[in-house]
């Protein structure tokens, strides 16, 4: 009676170790690989599962989106700059019997070829084109992910740039010619004000001329605008080019003078003076 006692406790630990073994829980967000003998019987979708225990296995694999560093890569750019490039790459798994049979590890084949493909992308284009095309060189670096990655079972979803590290001596080099770009702005702007306010100071100066009453009351707004601030000084306001005009025919005038010859006097009469009783000089 108590080997039979005995013989029925080890038939159900040995059920029991068996269940434990059988059972296999899938996750919402994985998908199961069932090898049976070493051969792929087929997927299992997420749920309650049984496998034969020590005859098959079952593989789970992750089908959410892997977030991925792409470590900075030194890489020499088309114009022969050297920089250091960093970026990310996002992926999942769509097919899991490619992901779990075609390679060995999905993950370190992707994070391989992510760094080879970003410095051949980079390398092919200058400096100016890696800081202003960002978005070109995501694309040209999924597409080439994309194609390797197709006999994975593996979508890349998004490739980004995520720093690009430049030497000192090269920002340096694009701080002064960003600096040199904006002088050249303002010196446009400034010549473009220039030509604006000598066109209106030409107008003006037609207005004035037609209407000489303008000019001075011109000249009264700026002794108005003078005499705000307490001060001694008095300005009386004359017409300028006439002043100057004035001022160029006095000194005309007085060149004149100095370069004519002096007036000379009239000779003297050295005849002997008559007698008054009418005798010659003896």
């Amino acid at each position: 009676m108590k080997a039979l006692i005995v013989l029925v406790i080890v038939v159900i630990a040995l059920g029991l170790l068996t269940l434990a073994l059988a059972v296999r829980i899938v996750k919402q967000y994985e998908n199961g690989v069932l090898f049976r003998f070493g051969r792929v019987i087929g997927e299992r979708s997420p749920g309650f599962r049984l496998i034969i225990p020590i005859v098959d296995v079952l593989h789970r694999v992750s089908l959410r989106i892997v977030t991925m560093p792409i470590q900075s890569q030194g890489i020499i750019t088309k114009d022969n700059v050297s920089v250091d490039v960093s970026a990310v790459a996002y992926f999942k798994v769509v097919d899991a019997v490619k992901s779990v049979v075609a390679i060995e590890n999905v993950y370190s084949a992707i994070d391989q070829i992510a760094q080879t493909t970003l410095r051949k992308v980079v390398g092919q284009h200058t400096l100016d084109q890696t800081l202003s095309e960002t978005d070109k060189i995501n694309l040209d670096i999924r597409a080439i992910l994309d194609v390797a990655t197709v006999e994975w079972g593996v979508l890349v979803t998004l490739v980004e740039l995520k720093d690009i590290q430049l030497p000192e001596s090269m920002k340096r080099a694009m701080a002064r010619q960003a600096e040199a770009e904006r002088e050249k702005r303002a010196k446009i702007i400034n010549a473009e004000g220039e030509s604006l306010a000598a066109a209106a100071l030409g107008d003006a100066s037609d207005i004035m001329m037609a209407h000489p009453l303008a000019l001075q009351l011109r000249n009264l707004q700026s002794l108005v605008e003078l005499g705000v601030d307490k001060n001694t000084t008095v300005v009386f306001p004359a017409p300028l080019m006439s002043t100057i005009a004035e001022l160029g025919s006095f000194l005309a005038h007085e060149s004149a003078a100095a370069a004519s010859p002096t007036a000379v006097a009239p000779p003297v009469d050295a005849s002997p003076v008559p007698n008054v009783n009418g005798a010659g000089a003896r």
